[in-house]
């Protein structure tokens, strides 16, 4: 189940209370009986995995990409200059 906070309007007391998700959320302060507002806190993210460190987006120094696409646009222009 979780746990939810809520904070009264009038007092200004704070307190946790475990409930289904299904309930309600509660309306009404058990000190002085005023209206309560549930409470939203952050969640902590942890990324675990290859794909979520700097090193993965580091730029390359060029050189191999540059001689791959070299490469291939000639073999495209060859092709296409047969095909015509």
């Amino acid at each position: 189940m979780p746990t939810y906070g809520y904070r009264c309007d009038s007092c200004g007391v704070e307190f946790e209370q475990f409930q289904r998700i299904t309930e309600p959320p509660l309306t009404e302060c058990p000190q002085c009986g005023g209206t309560v507002r549930r409470l939203l806190y952050p969640v902590g993210i942890l990324f675990k995995g290859p794909g979520f460190h700097i090193t993965d987006y580091r730029k390359s120094d060029g050189s191999s990409s540059e001689k791959k696409s070299e490469g291939d646009s000639g073999k495209k222009e060859e092709k296409i200059a047969g095909i015509v």
